[in-house]
């Protein structure tokens, strides 16, 4: 961040609002002149992944300045991340953590918005989208939980397993061999980076938030209401699936069955590029991104009687 972006510091651009019974965090920027008709314009709300310390700061904050020149853009922290609540989940986390976010919006005052999940989060935008349809104009999935079918892979794959083992056993090198397979580039797994994401993933409330949304994915009563690619074929809305070629957490095989199923779907692969897309691709990832959302043309709404 050069100084011309000093305006999207954290603490400058955080903010936090009522969703329902929760309070969650979030930051928000937005274009300097009038608002942007890019994309209809309609905000962008971009949700964060959900391993170890995961936050909406450490999955998009570096990607905010580029968004926020051309969309109103909100990263929220999911309930149990961040600087949100961390209550006990209720039913699939999914379900529970979407009908928080619209929540949120409802607070804010927003109506549509395009929508781009990463990992857990973009688990969480399929169901908001399938839920709420009204309510969204475009979908970007990255690697997306929930949807991803690994045709080939074992489950749970590597990046899982790992997420598990410190789940069991919260150390920093267990830590690190997490974060270890988001990337493909090793260099980005620095001694920083480890002691921000402990300290976040240690915070009090952390665990067993962490405990409860696991559990919600595990139980069989809750369990199934996760798995989103039984109901890909529901889905109406322009998606962009993206994905990082070695993927060693929701593998590529993954992405078939939603590029299959979802009627509007394309798919973006890239090269040396693990599960953090926006951080180790960063460049090619906001402008593919950009021009996707950029295409949608808001089409004025039925009026009721």
């Amino acid at each position: 961040m050069d100084a011309a972006d000093t305006r999207f510091g954290q603490e400058s651009v955080r903010r936090s609002a009522k969703a329902g019974d929760l309070t969650l965090n979030y930051y928000e920027a937005a274009p300097d002149t009038q608002p942007a008709q890019v994309g209809g314009g309609l905000p962008l709300v971009m949700l964060h992944g959900g391993g170890p310390g995961a936050s909406a700061w450490s999955n998009f904050g570096p990607a905010l300045p580029h968004f926020a020149r051309s969309f109103r853009t909100l990263l929220v922290d999911q309930p149990g991340f961040g600087g949100s609540d961390k209550p006990p989940v209720e039913g699939n986390y999914y379900r529970f953590a979407a009908n928080h976010v619209v929540r949120l919006l409802d607070e804010l005052g927003i109506e549509r918005v395009h929508l781009l999940g990463n990992s857990l989060g973009g688990g969480t935008a399929m169901r908001l989208a399938l839920t709420y349809p009204d309510r969204v104009g475009r979908l970007v999935l990255m690697g997306p939980g929930g949807l991803s079918l690994n045709l080939f892979h074992a489950d749970p794959t590597e990046g899982v397993q790992r997420l598990m083992d410190f789940g069991a056993d919260p150390t920093r090198e267990k830590l690190r061999a997490f974060i270890s397979t988001m990337v493909v580039d090793q260099s980005l797994v620095t001694d920083e980076l480890v002691e921000q994401r402990f300290a976040d993933a240690t915070a009090p409330g952390a665990q067993e938030a962490m405990r409860s949304m696991g559990m919600s994915f595990w139980n069989p009563e809750t369990a199934e209401d996760g798995m989103l690619w039984r109901e890909a074929h529901r889905l109406r809305k322009h998606t962009l699936l993206t994905w990082g070629r070695e993927d060693r957490v929701n593998p590529l095989d993954g992405a078939m069955a939603a590029l299959k199923l979802i009627p509007k779907a394309q798919l973006h692969v890239f090269p040396n590029c693990g599960h953090w897309a926006q951080i180790e691709a960063a460049e090619e990832f906001a402008e593919i991104t950009t021009a996707f959302l950029a295409r949608h043309v808001e089409r004025p709404r039925k009026a009721t009687t």
